[in-house]
Formats: structure tokens, C-alpha cells, sequence
């Protein structure tokens, strides 16, 4: 919104508004302030920062080769995707820990961590909380992710590049796979494009012209898929590959008030 100037006041060439007898300040403004600015707040500001949750067990029945009681949900809808159920578990654990109550202070909901505008533009109407939908309805948007890479292959390959996409967003993925290129990598290797998920946290990449999108707190990011990976190697080294879940029951807290508290940082577990 276009704000009217006032008599007495001057606007600076980024919108600011000062004293009209504050040339200095205006000319510090002008200055300092720059586009690239903007872009980092706005970034900021769309992605959810990390948050501390508390901590559930990775396993709900170790020696049984349970992951969860979702895990029938798990196998059922992973398939859609061609992914181990195991990976769709690993990822469920990493967004929510199994929580199907489970609210980020973002508004991201339920076991897969969907932001209302992700279910929108999906076409989810059902109520998210519900432990399949939500799942479904990650699968649909992981489903749309893999199409948006399909260039990276084979899909084994791809997997890291879509969880990486599902935290930090499509675009700054590409931003990534661009540096990795321009700096004489393989761009549809995940361990050389990895480093530059973290660089993109710094002006000297997120400003470089091959960049679109700007900046990205690409700790989380780089930690996310990082996490993701060793916990899915540790499920295939515990868990049946068809094992028999308890069927998930409803949400006992129908305003589903429980709020995630996500690690700063995740103990390796043994493989």
C-alpha cells in the first residue's frame, strides 16, 4: 500500500518515511537498505524456523519391527509415490514425531506438517488432522514434487532432492543444483549439491546471479534430508517390510492443541 506523504516528511527511494529536515538519515536509508534485504525477510517469514519439540520414540515396538501405528497408512499410500514405506515413515517422524495433534507455531497440521495453503491448492477439503488424509495429502504434494524433478533420475537418486524441495521449497532447490553447476559439479548428485543447500545462507551465494530465489536458511534444510536418511536406513535395518500396524485411531482432542517442539539438533541413531 502506497502511503500518502505528510507535510513535513520526505520518502526515501525504498518507501521509507522520514523528517523531511533528515537528509542524512535519508541518505543512510538509501544506503543500506537493498532488494536483497527484502527477499531475506520475506523468506524468513514464509519458511517456519526450526522449533524444539518433545522428544517420542523413533520406534514404537522395536522388537515387534513397529515403526508406528500409522504404519498401515504408511504402506498404503507410499506405493502411490514408489517409496520404501519406511522413508514416508522416517519422514512422518522428522515433521511431527507421530503426532497427529501435532500444530506448528506456522500452522503447519498433523503428521506430515501440511500448511493450510499446501491443502488448498491440493483441493483438500476433509479435515487434515486425520491421520490418512494428512498422509494422502503428502503424498499428493511429494507425488508433485517428483514430477517438478524429474529430470534428476533415477528416482532413487531423486529422493533426497524432493525431501529437500518438501522443507525448503522447489526453488531454492534449483538455486542449489545452479551453484553446483556453475561451480563445476554434477547437479543431479545429491552430495554435491548438498553444500550449497548450506551456502545458500550466505550473501555471497544468495546473491549470485544464478540464484532466483534468494535466501534460505539452508541449515534446516541440509539437517532435514540428513536426518530423514539415516532414520530410513535404521527402519530398514528394524522394521518388517509389510508390517502389521494397528490401525490409527482417531484424534482424541478434536482443536487439536498440541504444539510440535522439533530439535535443534537429532542424536545419530545406531544402524
Amino acid at each position: 500500500m502506497e502511503l500518502p506523504l505528510v507535510q513535513g516528511t520526505y520518502r526515501c527511494r525504498n518507501h521509507w518515511l522520514v523528517n523531511s529536515d533528515a537528509t542524512e538519515l535519508a541518505k543512510s536509508i538509501d544506503a543500506w537498505y537493498s532488494p536483497e534485504i527484502l527477499a531475506r525477510y520475506k523468506e524468513k517469514s514464509r519458511r517456519p524456523a526450526p522449533v524444539k519439540r518433545i522428544p517420542r520414540p523413533a520406534m514404537l515396538d522395536a522388537a515387534a519391527g513397529k515403526i508406528s501405528r500409522y504404519d498401515a497408512l504408511f504402506q498404503r499410500h507410499a506405493s502411490a509415490i514408489g517409496w520404501d514405506w519406511r522413508l514416508l515413515a522416517a519422514q512422518c517422524y522428522q515433521e511431527s514425531a507421530f503426532d497427529p495433534d501435532a500444530v506448528s507455531w506456522a500452522g503447519a497440521q498433523g503428521l506430515m506438517q501440511i500448511m493450510p495453503g499446501t491443502a488448498s491448492l491440493l483441493g483438500v477439503t476433509e479435515d487434515i488432522f486425520d491421520p490418512e488424509t494428512n498422509i494422502e495429502t503428502a503424498v499428493r504434494y511429494l507425488q508433485k514434487l517428483n514430477r517438478t524433478f524429474a529430470d534428476v533420475g533415477p528416482q532413487s537418486s531423486r529422493i533426497p532432492f524432493i525431501l529437500a524441495a518438501y522443507n525448503g521449497g522447489a526453488s531454492h532447490v534449483r538455486d542449489a543444483m545452479a551453484l553446483a553447476k556453475k561451480n563445476g559439479h554434477n547437479e543431479n548428485v545429491w552430495r554435491e549439491v548438498e553444500p550449497y543447500i548450506l551456502l545458500l545462507s550466505e550473501p555471497r551465494y544468495y546473491r549470485d546471479p544464478v540464484v532466483k530465489s534468494g535466501y534460505l536458511r539452508g541449515s534446516e534444510t541440509h539437517d532435514y534430508v540428513r536426518n530423514i536418511m539415516e532414520r530410513w536406513a535404521q527402519y530398514r535395518g528394524q522394521a518388517r517390510n509389510f508390517s502389521k500396524a494397528n490401525t490409527p485411531a482417531p484424534s482424541k482432542n478434536p482443536q487439536h492443541p498440541t504444539q510440535i517442539r522439533r530439535p535443534d539438533f537429532l542424536i545419530s541413531d545406531s544402524i
